[in-house]
């Protein structure tokens, strides 16, 4: 698919998204799509980093997945999406058919607490976009699922509701082996990655 192809598809889509969403007073109802702006700052970084195995914990409807595959396609890499609702997942991976972008993608149904603690995995490149009280549980896994080497893990909406990610954000930071940068992009991206200074010292 040719980029600009890519971007008008992508963009009508995430209207459609927004109309829905627009009409639910329920914030479970709502698909709560990443922004724009973040999924492309997404697919950037994965052009940029070249990881093999990306880790989407979060599907919804696929919005941010399709610019996750889209980059990862382009640089050879497997993604492994996770949604609890099968509905959500299914419409994501039909999203992901019409755009042609569902080779090397595994769309995983279930409580993604589980999948981290099941998975031996290990992956370059992780976005975390869910419900954010389950953050601080999530923490011990995907640190041990966290390339060593070259592992970067993405966390949507740090700004936007930062009350809600502190004690995930401060439990990091006592780790000390790690490096923070948040970043004023769409509704604030963490992004966390392994400190080696620390980890040689």
């Amino acid at each position: 698919m040719m980029h600009a192809e890519f971007l008008s598809k992508v963009s009508a889509l995430y209207q459609r998204f927004q109309e829905h969403d627009s009409t639910q007073a329920d914030r479970i109802a709502r698909f709560r799509n990443i922004e724009p702006e973040s999924a492309q700052f997404l697919a950037q970084l994965v052009h940029i980093q070249q990881p093999q195995q990306i880790l989407e914990i979060g599907t919804s409807t696929g919005y941010s997945t399709l610019w996750l595959a889209y980059a990862a396609q382009q640089v050879n890499a497997r993604l492994t999406t996770l949604e609890i609702d099968a509905g959500r997942s299914q419409q994501a991976a039909s999203h992901l058919a019409d755009f042609n972008l569902s080779n090397g993608v595994e769309f995983w149904v279930g409580d993604a607490a589980e999948y981290l603690k099941q998975s031996q995995a290990i992956f370059d490149f992780i976005l975390l976009d869910a419900e954010r009280d389950a953050y601080v549980d999530y923490w011990p896994d995907l640190k041990r699922l966290m390339c060593v080497s070259r592992g970067v893990l993405v966390v949507d909406n740090v700004l936007s509701h930062a009350d809600q990610v502190t004690d995930f954000i401060a439990i990091i930071q006592q780790d000390e082996q790690f490096n923070l940068s948040t970043l004023a992009i769409g509704a604030g991206l963490l992004v966390v990655t392994w400190d080696h200074e620390k980890q040689s010292g």
